[in-house]
């Protein structure tokens, strides 16, 4: 439950043996302390009104800026993600604790670090247990992984349509043989498709042959079995590198390295003077420009691209260099949308948290030529966004426009320096222009009421 600035949660009776089991171990307070766990505090019921009356305890959390979803995260972030809750259960079960699921939305990021986020599902270890969330974290942390790693495919457009993560079932059946062959594999996908398809075959009136909760599971097998696929997934690389259109686009764009100067000096002088908690840097391509903002004045960048390869380079440049940074999947022409239960247990990118500035560097020719978007639309939408930003305008004989333009008829007549200008005009003032390359490209910075 939120309240402004605050997050609580409510811990009922049915749960509050277990609630106060797991807090005397103490290995909540030195997860929290080690940075791999949420805060939390306890705090008076009356806090929550009348939602706390039934409550046997309500505990209050720090209050994350952004919330992203596994949906959106690049491969390393995943990859990430997965090994902090495996990690995170093993020193649990040191200290008699278990994790009653395995919910890859149960993490969320700060900057590129992935952090624990679920405190209530933690409770005590009940000796001889199975680990009951074992097919989840397969279908949500696992199955992506395998997908690109072993595929070439990015798991992002799948998990998003199927917000449960990619079934076991699903995976198994696009499996080559070659991948077959691995043991962790035969283990973690292809027996659990086929236990699934026996489940879902058996005959009515059948008797199972044993209940989930009768089979046991030494401490030590469970440990195993979680150190066993800790250390898998840690050597798990994208397929081939998976070279990508615009991942080495810093590299070979068409301006020089003292017209990127420029270009970051003038995202550094909009920055200091925006201050902007929270920027959106969308067509981030590997981070270059939220680091120049980050070192501006803004505290929070989150990227958005959607280029796997570039998407990568950005988030393990911003891990490398402790940037506040968190690069995130975005098709501009799709984006994430409210969905789940009621079309409320996801937002949208839109309803999550509204930008303070944002960023569009080389961004609009994208939509505008490449995807036939009218300039006024696209300069709308950004503006929209956010109260102030930095629109970079591309002119269509630049060499990056061109190649978008080199397999299709030129029919934008009206994409041109002086329509821009128009349209960014009409629903915001325009308080600098620079002009950055010898193409004519030009960084202009907005602000609006």
């Amino acid at each position: 439950m939120m309240a402004g600035e605050h997050v609580y949660r409510t811990v009922m009776p049915f749960a509050a043996t277990d609630y106060e089991s797991t807090r005397r171990t103490g290995i909540l307070g030195d997860l929290v302390n080690m940075g791999l766990v949420i805060d939390e505090r306890p705090v008076d019921r009356d806090v929550l009104g009348a939602a706390g009356e039934n409550a046997s305890y309500v505990v209050e959390h720090p209050k994350l800026p952004f919330i992203s979803y596994p949906y959106e995260w690049c491969f390393h972030a995943l990859k990430d993600a997965a090994l902090l809750h495996l990690d995170v259960h093993l020193r649990c079960l040191e200290r008699g604790v278990t994790l009653s699921d395995a919910s890859a939305y149960n993490i969320q990021f700060r900057g590129a670090t992935p952090v624990f986020i679920d405190t209530l599902s933690f409770r005590p270890y009940r000796h001889g247990e199975i680990w009951t969330g074992h097919r989840q974290f397969c279908d949500q942390f696992l199955n992506p992984l395998l997908l690109r790693a072993l595929l070439g495919i990015p798991h992002n457009a799948w998990y998003r349509g199927n917000m449960e993560g990619i079934p076991v079932e699903h995976l198994a059946r696009l499996l080559p043989l070659s991948a077959r062959l691995s043991w962790n594999v035969t283990k973690h996908v292809v027996l659990q498709a086929w236990f699934e398809k026996l489940s879902t075959h058996a005959k009515p009136g059948a008797k199972p042959g044993g209940a989930v909760k009768d089979i046991q599971l030494p401490p030590a097998a469970f440990r195993a079995m979680l150190t066993g696929l800790k250390e898998w997934i840690a050597t798990l690389e994208p397929k081939d590198g998976e070279k990508t259109v615009w991942r080495d686009y810093a590299e070979i764009n068409s301006y020089s390295s003292d017209e990127a100067r420029k270009k970051a000096e003038f995202v550094r002088e909009f920055a200091a003077a925006a201050r902007p908690s929270l920027l959106w840097d969308l067509g981030c391509n590997t981070g270059e420009y939220s680091k120049a903002a980050l070192e501006g004045g803004a505290l929070l960048s989150i990227g958005f691209d959607f280029d796997a390869g570039a998407l990568e380079r950005a988030y393990l440049r911003a891990k490398a260099e402790k940037l506040n940074l968190l690069p995130l999947h975005l098709d501009a022409m799709n984006p994430s949308p409210s969905q789940g239960w009621a079309q409320q247990e996801r937002k949208g990118m839109r309803e999550r948290a509204p930008a303070d500035a944002i960023l569009a560097l080389a961004f609009v020719h994208h939509l505008a030529v490449a995807k036939n978007v009218p300039l006024d639309y696209v300069v709308g939408w950004l503006v929209g966004l956010a109260r102030t930003g930095v629109i970079e305008f591309v002119q269509k004989d630049d060499p990056m426009v061109s190649e978008l333009l080199r397999l299709r008829a030129d029919i934008f007549a009206g994409y041109n320096e002086q329509n821009f200008e128009r349209s960014l005009a009409a629903v915001a003032r325009i308080r600098k222009v620079e002009q950055v390359s010898a193409t004519g490209r030009k960084l202009y910075w907005f602000e609006r009421d």
